[in-house]
């Protein structure tokens, strides 16, 4: 297959042997994909190294800005340009065919990129997750951390795709659900520094959010239509909301008990 030299993928991994193998397969056209990895102690690195296309790094996690910056600026990568993936982000030939000859034909600074999300292989209508900025300049990004993830941002024209990423992660559900709890707390404390947050954060405080985030799941990732894989997602955006909005409560909860007089229990509200 011919090479797309302009443009380096880069992926985080760590234990994403069941996700990896299909991420890899679509970037063969990629003379070289940088992978960091956070000491996988599953088939990741096996699977990954298979590939005559794959640079292979390690380094210990601390947060994903730190590994991200690492990843894009510490790896001697060659090319302008940067496509940063999630392991379980497979890239269809009309996305790239789409960098090829509409987004490397002009001068932008960087690429936002709307995602296609599945569950259980089979492709959701719509979800949750926002368009994102994957393809920029290296020298021009900026990388900083957001809440449970991290925020890539750059300064000049931005392009903005019609091809979609495919946002496909098959990992089983007790890593799935150790990552939710982690999350839940850097959410937590991003929440704590930025305490307006807008609407978004105002439904969380209020302890809507759970069945907010699952009712608009449900119906943007296709309700009934798309059966078992719909229910899963708003599931799976409930738990989090959920595990968040019991942080919330414990913390709330905590600084009332604080405030009131020492061994005595709060008063309960009358009806």
């Amino acid at each position: 297959m011919k090479t797309f030299p302009p443009i380096t993928p880069v992926i985080l991994t760590f234990n994403e042997e069941l996700n990896i193998e299909r991420t890899l397969n679509a970037l063969r056209w990629a003379s070289r994909v940088v992978i960091v990895d956070s000491g996988s102690t599953d088939r990741t690195a096996e699977i990954a190294q298979s590939f005559r296309n794959v640079d292979w790094h390690t380094r210990r996690f601390d947060e994903h800005a730190r590994q991200w910056n690492y990843a894009v600026k510490e790896t001697i990568i060659d090319t302008d340009w940067v496509l940063a993936l999630d392991a379980d982000m497979v890239i269809p030939a009309e996305l790239l065919d789409e960098m090829q000859h509409q987004f490397l034909a002009r001068s932008y600074t960087g690429g936002i990129v709307p995602f296609t999300y599945c569950c259980g292989g089979r492709q959701l209508f719509g979800s949750l997750y926002p368009p994102d900025l994957r393809v920029f300049r290296r020298d021009a990004v900026v990388i900083r951390q957001d809440g449970h993830t991290q925020r890539f941002s750059v300064t000049g024209e931005i392009y903005r795709f019609k091809a979609r990423i495919l946002h496909d992660d098959r990992k089983p559900l007790d890593p799935w659900v150790r990552a939710q709890l982690n999350y839940s707390l850097l959410e937590q404390n991003r929440m704590a520094t930025t305490p307006s947050g807008g609407l978004k954060n105002l439904i969380r405080k209020l302890g809507l959010s759970p069945a907010a985030a699952g009712i608009a799941a449900y119906i943007r990732a296709g309700g009934p239509l798309k059966g078992r894989a719909a229910m899963q997602y708003a599931y799976e955006r409930l738990t989090f909301e959920a595990l968040l909005a019991m942080r919330l409560l414990r913390e709330d909860n905590r600084e009332k008990l604080a405030r009131s007089p020492a061994g005595k229990l709060l008063p309960s509200r009358k009806h």
